[in-house]
């Protein structure tokens, strides 16, 4: 690492470090030669679809990953496109509303006809469009954290599974913070109650945590006030037992929860907050002074010690012009996400969605932390996993990792109905919930599962 990155590293905030974009040659997705062909301005574009939220709830959360999605296929078109073909943005704005995410998926594969989308961020949105994509045969990369049980032939999830986030996270309070008791905070929605379902058994079976000291609470989206939520967790906390916080807290709502942690002078040295949900982005709406040595895990930080995360935090300044914009973990996993699908599609040599399916199991491209992601067979990607510590200038500084990358595990080992399942997509199996106890594939349950979790 050169001197002015030392040096920027020293400095009260990463926020401030501006250089001219040098985009390392390993981190981009390029094809061969530079400059656009007439050839490929003469081709019909390959589409590709972003489905976020613009507005509403989680817009705080999902407007700078349509920015990200955009930013990609800006360079790759500068980089000649794909195919000789350039690649075109077609956006539409799901509004935080769940149903609507479905009609705008539909819009995007019947209407628009896209050859790929990148999209979504809470779980219950992704079941309610995981059967248009199905039915349509559409190919979605997911790029935010979720709680598994879920393998589909036509999404990837570059997300982290719990077994890349959530089980390390408690295992690091456990082991190195001492906690004995836990409040599992979530907003009310499949993730957090799936995630929290998962903790619970994971606490009881690895640690022999009683039920007493956990205490579950759930709050709609959006949810502003936390005056009484926080009382009882100080109450909770107060009873001779190391206590934390694991908080699948989602969206705008973190805001006045942190708020109202500093108000009550919940001090992380007392009660740690760890959260899945919050990252830079989330922060910068946050006055973090009062909020330093609460924790948050994910598998990148905006402050990870390496070139092309450096590059990458460049580019992103220059795309957005503005010297205070912060990247996070999403951002990455849409990163990976995008040169993974475009390496599959110059390995296919063709968008055509089958073609894709296979040619993608195995791909590897490089991560920001330094290493690599793997396409795995269940539609999952490796992984390293961070504990990153809030600092006064909303960023994270890095605590703990695991030693190497993780594989997503589709599917929990601590549930019953789902310790004896698999995820393959290669043939000959070709199934996300094949039963290695009864050599069978379940088959596809989004219909069921997207009716459920809209009606939760």
């Amino acid at each position: 690492m050169n001197a002015s990155r030392r040096k920027a590293l020293s400095r009260p905030s990463l926020r401030s470090y501006l250089r001219p974009s040098k985009l390392a040659a390993a981190a981009l997705v390029t094809t061969a030669g530079f400059g656009i062909s007439a050839q490929a301005l003469a081709e019909d574009p390959i589409k590709v679809g972003i489905l976020h939220s613009l507005s509403g709830t989680m817009a705080i959360s999902e407007t700078v990953l349509k920015d990200t999605v955009e930013m990609l296929i800006e360079q790759q078109n500068e980089q000649g496109g794909l195919l000789g073909r350039q690649l075109e943005a077609v956006v539409v704005d799901p509004a935080s509303n769940w149903p609507l995410f479905a009609e705008r998926a539909r819009e995007l594969l019947a209407q628009h006809e896209v050859d790929v989308v990148f999209g979504n961020w809470t779980s219950v949105s992704r079941k309610a469009v995981l059967p248009v994509f199905e039915e349509l045969n559409g190919l979605l990369f997911y790029p935010v954290q979720y709680e598994g049980e879920e393998s589909s032939e036509n999404v990837f999830y570059t997300g982290a599974a719990p077994n890349q986030q959530s089980i390390p996270a408690v295992n690091y309070l456990h082991d190195e913070v001492g906690v004995e008791r836990w409040v599992l905070a979530g907003t009310d929605y499949v993730f957090p109650r799936t995630t929290n379902r998962i903790l619970e058994a994971y606490l009881k079976d690895e640690f022999g945590v009683a039920d007493e000291d956990i205490m579950v609470n759930y709050t709609p989206f959006g949810h502003s006030d936390w005056q009484n939520i926080v009382s009882d967790i100080r109450r909770f906390g107060s009873e001779g037992k190391k206590t934390a916080v694991v908080s699948t807290i989602n969206g705008d709502a973190n805001v006045p929860f942190y708020t109202e942690l500093a108000n009550q002078g919940v001090d992380a040295a007392d009660i740690p907050v760890l959260a899945f949900s919050v990252g830079e982005q989330e922060l910068t709406g946050i006055n973090t002074g009062p909020l330093v040595g609460h924790l948050a895990a994910w598998n990148y930080f905006m402050s990870v010690d390496t070139d092309i995360n450096y590059d990458f935090i460049d580019a992103w300044i220059d795309y957005t012009g503005d010297e205070e914009a912060v990247t996070n973990d999403p951002m990455e996993a849409h990163y990976i996400g995008f040169n993974m699908w475009a390496e599959a599609v110059r390995k296919a040599g063709t968008t055509d969605v089958d073609a894709i399916k296979d040619a993608i199991i195995g791909v590897t491209v490089p991560n920001l932390t330094g290493g690599y992601a793997a396409m795995m067979p269940n539609h999952h990607i490796t992984k390293p996993v961070l504990i990153g510590e809030i600092q006064d200038n909303g960023q994270f500084d890095i605590v703990w990792q695991t030693p190497s990358t993780v594989a997503g595990d589709a599917w929990s080992d601590y549930l019953p109905g789902s310790r004896d399942l698999i995820a393959d997509w290669r043939a000959p199996m070709r199934c996300g919930n094949f039963n290695v106890a009864t050599g069978s594939c379940g088959g596809s349950t989004a219909a069921e599962e997207a009716e459920a979790a809209l009606a939760e």
